[in-house]
Parts: C-alpha cells; sequence; structure tokens
C-alpha cells in the first residue's frame, strides 16, 4: 500500500477502518430502503478535512458510536466512464481501498442487482465479507445518477473465516459537470466485530480520499473508455453500454 513498514502499525489501524468504506454498502440487516442516511445538504454535516478536489464531513448518528460521513470529489473524469467502472462487479478491487474480492452473483440487472465483496484486514484481525443489493437510479434532465448499495447478509451463507457485516448504509450520487463529475459519497456503517468507535471516526476520513482519487485514476484508463449512456423516452436511466456508434 502507501505505507512502509515503519508505518506498518498505521497501516494496520488504516485497514481496520477500511472496512467501513470497503465497496460499501447501504441500509440495514432487514434491507431498509434507500433513505436512512443523513440528507447531503444537512446543516450537521462538519468539514474535517479537504485535500486537492475532495472534501471529507463527517456527523454522529443516533444511537450510534460511529459517525456518517460525506464525500465530495470534483472528478476529473466523465459520468459515463465512472459508470463504466460501477457496473463492472469486480472494479472494486480497482479503487475501493482493501477490497480484495467482488463479484455479482443471483438474478439482477442494471437497475436492481447484488454483489458480494471482501474486505483484507491485518492479522489477527478476521477480513470482513459483504453481500449487497445495488440499485441504480438516473434522470436524463438533470443527467444525475444516484446509486444505493444495501447491505442485505442473508442473501448468502456466512463463511466460518470471515466476519459478514449486516448493518451499512451508502449513496452515491454522480452529477455531470461536462467532462468531470461531482461525486458525492454518504456512508454511515455498523461493522460487527470488536472495533472501537473511536478508531474508526478517527481514521474513516482519510479513507474515502484514497478510495476516490484511485476511483477518478481507474475511469480515466483505457479500459473504461468508449461508454455512452442508454436512456429510455422516459428519461428514465436504461444502462451503461459501449458506444458503437
Amino acid at each position: 500500500m502507501l505505507f512502509t513498514r515503519a508505518l506498518g502499525f498505521r497501516a494496520s489501524l488504516i485497514s481496520l477502518a477500511g472496512l467501513v468504506t470497503g465497496i460499501v454498502l447501504s441500509a440495514s440487516a432487514t434491507g431498509a430502503e434507500p433513505g436512512s442516511l443523513p440528507a447531503i445538504d444537512a446543516e450537521q454535516w462538519a468539514l474535517q478535512k479537504e485535500v486537492d478536489n475532495i472534501r471529507i464531513y463527517t456527523m454522529d448518528q443516533p444511537g450510534s458510536g460511529f459517525q456518517a460521513f460525506k464525500a465530495v470529489a470534483e472528478l476529473d473524469a466523465s459520468v459515463e466512464n465512472l459508470m463504466a467502472v460501477m457496473i463492472n462487479p469486480e472494479s472494486c478491487k480497482e479503487w475501493v481501498l482493501n477490497c480484495s474480492e467482488s463479484y455479482a452473483f443471483g438474478q439482477g440487472d442494471f437497475h436492481d442487482r447484488y454483489a458480494y465483496s471482501v474486505n483484507d484486514m491485518p492479522w489477527p484481525v478476521t477480513d470482513r465479507d459483504y453481500v449487497l443489493r445495488i440499485r441504480t437510479r438516473g434522470d436524463a434532465g438533470t443527467g444525475q445518477i444516484i446509486m444505493d448499495l444495501n447491505a442485505t447478509p442473508g442473501m448468502r451463507a456466512e463463511y466460518s473465516s470471515r466476519v459478514r457485516v449486516d448493518v451499512s448504509n451508502t449513496l452515491y450520487q454522480f452529477t455531470p459537470r461536462g467532462e468531470e463529475t461531482q461525486m458525492v459519497w454518504v456512508q454511515h456503517t455498523e461493522p460487527n466485530g470488536s472495533l472501537p468507535g473511536w478508531l474508526v471516526n478517527n481514521l474513516l476520513v482519510d479513507i474515502p480520499v484514497k478510495s476516490m482519487q484511485a476511483l477518478e485514476a481507474v475511469a480515466r484508463s483505457e479500459k473504461y473508455q468508449g461508454y455512452r449512456l442508454e436512456w429510455a423516452e422516459d428519461g428514465n436511466l436504461q444502462g451503461v453500454v459501449p458506444d458503437n456508434r
């Protein structure tokens, strides 16, 4: 990673917090509908860090020892390229910090599908895994695309070698700005296991920065060029397809 052996201890702590942002997830163990996260424009968001084109905010959550975070970035990548990354069920490994495994499973389509992912944790901490329901919608009028990723742990059997994260809420909002894209990432997660809230809260500010920087680079790579958004007559987003025109 980005850390030397001399910084090994801090690297381990960062990895511990990484589960909070591993391809992150939204809703609850019961598969709650999107909307349980703090509003993007809520006044309670407190700015914690600003790095180049990325701003990180946090907010305390009632009844929880873990804060929610909001990351806002102006990414130098088109919304088409970013969505090409998002529809690849294995792309978690390319941009989400500490994501070591990811794939699609079950029946689904562009608008409503399932994915499984693993967050690699440093020994002796047990790896975390996620079962996600991913819902995507878009509006041709504004060009804005929203993804809700919902933790649905009961959709797959658990592994004895991994700890299942069963409560987590995430929203991605993509708004085109010409050839660039504003991305807003809001998340609140209740990780299982003995992880103190103060540790995760202190480190989660840095995790979305590294992931969004990686996402920008990945979306600009040759692999994700040549895609377009496909819109229905009613203005709803239908999918992301190769641009063969």
